[in-house]
């Protein structure tokens, strides 16, 4: 990945026009305060002007249109919402879990220049790339609040543990890596994709992905402003193909020591409105959708860090061993 360099000009260092926050640091440091104002600032260029914020941001990190399957289980809604609201439920609360890189526990990949990015597979850097079978996954956010409507513009901030089943920014080894932890802004379907890897199974978790929606990119910054905060979950099929493989040596064995039904995270209902419908294969990749009701009249109970018990990195618990 190249880094941008800045310019100089009588008024200081700036890149595309735009003077640095941070004249000591590079471009991509500058934070996400002055990502927002780049990416405003190309509104003319990409001929978007009047579509709105959240629009210019995908133009810069959108899917293509064949970035996956869709789901049986994704509904579409009808003029009012009506339909979308009949089957979809409010996504349960869960935990962030100790991991989350969002500020609340001190490590803030929220801050950083580049976090709004659908390919969440290397570092923001370029430095390091997390390697596994590759997993697009792609999430509908629907506004309960207002009839089941496509949540447009709510800012959907991922991340989840590596094949080894370790967390960027936290492992040993890890802690100035920013892999698998990226943020995409919610399309006119209220759809987001994120390209990555398919997480392995650590000792008393199933397989997941944790996700907190944001009213809008500009809250990212502020933890506390996440309307939702929950996980999917990924399905026995797909994760024993993929546990056989090398790169997630111990997943297996995790795994056939875990249920839906005894995870401590999607142990009440065995994560009824939480599983991905996944399709697609180990050699070519997998694609795992889920639709996700965000209901804004209900207070979000979840973010904190579990304070202990069973489970895995993330919410207690250890690696798988290699």
């Amino acid at each position: 990945m190249r880094i941008p360099e800045p310019t100089q000009t009588p008024d200081g260092p700036a890149y595309e026009g735009r003077l640095l926050d941070r004249i000591d640091e590079e471009v991509v440091d500058q934070g996400a305060a002055f990502d927002i104002r780049t990416l405003m600032s190309r509104r003319g260029v990409l001929g978007l002007a009047g579509i709105g914020l959240g629009a210019v941001v995908l133009a810069a990190c959108a899917p293509t249109a064949s970035g996956g399957s869709s789901s049986a289980s994704t509904p579409s809604a009808s003029a009012d919402g009506s339909d979308a609201a009949a089957s979809v439920a409010e996504i349960p609360d869960e935990t962030a879990g100790p991991y989350p890189g969002d500020g609340s526990n001190g490590p803030d990949v929220l801050e950083d220049s580049g976090i709004v990015r659908r390919d969440i597979r290397s570092s923001i850097d370029g430095a390091a790339t997390a390697d596994g079978v590759p997993l697009t996954f792609e999430l509908q956010i629907l506004d309960l609040a207002n009839g089941g409507v496509p949540f447009a513009g709510v800012a959907v901030y991922a991340w989840h543990c590596t094949a080894q089943g370790e967390y960027s920014m936290y492992s040993s080894g890890l802690e100035d890596v920013t892999y698998l932890r990226g943020v995409q802004v919610a399309d006119a379907d209220g759809t987001v994709s994120f390209t990555s890897v398919f997480p392995g199974c650590y000792s008393g978790r199933w397989p997941h992905i944790h996700f907190e929606i944001y009213p809008d990119v500009a809250s990212i910054t502020d933890s506390s402003t996440a309307i939702a905060t929950s996980q999917l979950a990924l399905p026995e099929t797909a994760c024993t193909d993929v546990y056989a493989e090398a790169a997630y040596d111990g997943s297996a064995r995790n795994l056939g020591q875990i249920t839906l039904a005894s995870d401590n995270v999607f142990g009440d209902d065995s994560g009824a409105l939480q599983i991905a419908t996944v399709s697609g294969g180990v050699s070519a990749g997998y694609t795992a959708t889920l639709t996700i009701g965000v209901d804004t009249t209900t207070a979000p109970t979840a973010g904190a860090a579990p304070g202990g018990g069973a489970g895995g990195p993330g919410s207690g618990g250890q690696p798988p061993a290699n």
